[in-house]
């Protein structure tokens, strides 16, 4: 049901019953190794393209999802998934050989959440038994179509982020796990940032916008989780968010404010600002995320995840990059 302007609370608390998370070989060296399901120790998976080896992993990750889960692939009613790639064909040519009745979404590097959000309100008012919801993301892929084919060797500025080469995906239904709450629905806000580049600084108001949206629909404040953790800010983005939310009278924790971005690699790994991509809340969500949850060191957390709404059409038109931000509680 709706409450406030743009949340939804989830009455019957749908259940997240299994997830699978898959990386590749940077992601293998990362912080956050050990939670994954499956680690890959090339890019290229065997696959002649870096967007068949994208669409590799998004088929893993649902194949693990729907395994953990303990359900039939035939049991379940929807697909829901999106992607960076043009008309989000890793999306649908993973569901091509899911053969599940699929929904497409587009909502860059929040599609995540997006996911798990409308995969939630199916299963709460009953429009669906079992719903996977998941996104992928690959760096040279990503690369090539947004900014530079990582062959070119283009330099890039400290403010720039590493995308994740990874996928990951959940299965929502009744039973036991943890549960979906709620979700709150982020507005589009752009600052006039144009930079692809930065993408840190553009997305960084939106997840303001929703956090507070949040807050403010279901009268909460941020000592009601253990984690609120944004999507891909990266240092630099997360730093903008988090100074924003204090000048608004938002107070956190010690440890409670946190970014999926600059969670998943190492220090000493060359990521500039942080991680980034579809892959980067999905994987740290699903994968790292949900098993702290599920061995009770996490009982309330909020998932933001961020999306910069721009393609390479647009920032040769020069226009400046709109951003999106969903917001998903999820409590053990």
């Amino acid at each position: 049901m709706i409450q406030g302007h743009q949340s939804w609370v989830f009455e019957s608390k749908p259940t997240i019953l299994g997830c699978g998370a898959v990386g590749g070989p940077f992601e293998a060296k990362g912080a956050l190794a050990k939670d994954f399901d499956l680690l890959h120790e090339d890019i290229w998976l065997g696959q002649d393209s870096f967007e068949k080896s994208e669409k590799k992993l998004l088929e893993e990750a649902c194949q693990i999802a729907i395994k953990n889960a303990k359900v039939k692939k035939e049991s379940i009613n929807f697909f829901i998934s999106g992607d960076l790639m043009n008309q989000i064909v890793i999306s649908s040519f993973a569901a091509r050989t899911l053969s599940i009745p699929y929904l497409g979404i587009f909502g860059a590097c929040s599609s995540s959440m997006e996911g798990l959000a409308i995969s939630s309100l199916l299963v709460d008012n009953g429009a669906a038994e079992y719903v996977l919801c998941g996104t992928s993301s690959h760096n040279a892929a990503a690369e090539k179509q947004f900014r530079y084919p990582t062959e070119y060797g283009g330099q890039k500025p400290p403010t720039a982020q590493w995308t994740v080469t990874g996928a990951g995906a959940a299965v929502v239904g009744k039973g036991t796990g943890p549960k979906v709450t709620s979700a709150t629905i982020g507005k589009v806000v752009d600052m006039g940032i144009s930079d692809p580049f930065n993408m840190g600084a553009a997305m960084a108001p939106a997840a303001v916008d929703t956090i507070e949206a949040h807050f403010r629909d279901l009268n909460r404040d941020p000592s009601y989780y253990d984690i609120i953790a944004t999507g891909d800010l990266g240092k630099i983005g997360h730093d903008i968010a988090e100074e924003i939310l204090k000048k608004d009278g938002f107070k956190f924790q010690e440890g409670v404010f946190k970014d999926c971005g600059k969670l998943i690699y190492k220090k000493d790994q060359p990521v500039f600002s942080g991680g980034s991509g579809c892959a980067c809340s999905a994987t740290v969500t699903y994968g790292h995320f949900f098993k702290e949850m599920k061995k009770k060191k996490l009982n309330k957390i909020l998932v933001v995840a961020t999306g910069a709404l721009m393609s390479p059409m647009s920032y040769q038109q020069k226009e400046s990059i709109p951003s999106v931000a969903h917001a998903v509680s999820i409590e053990a």
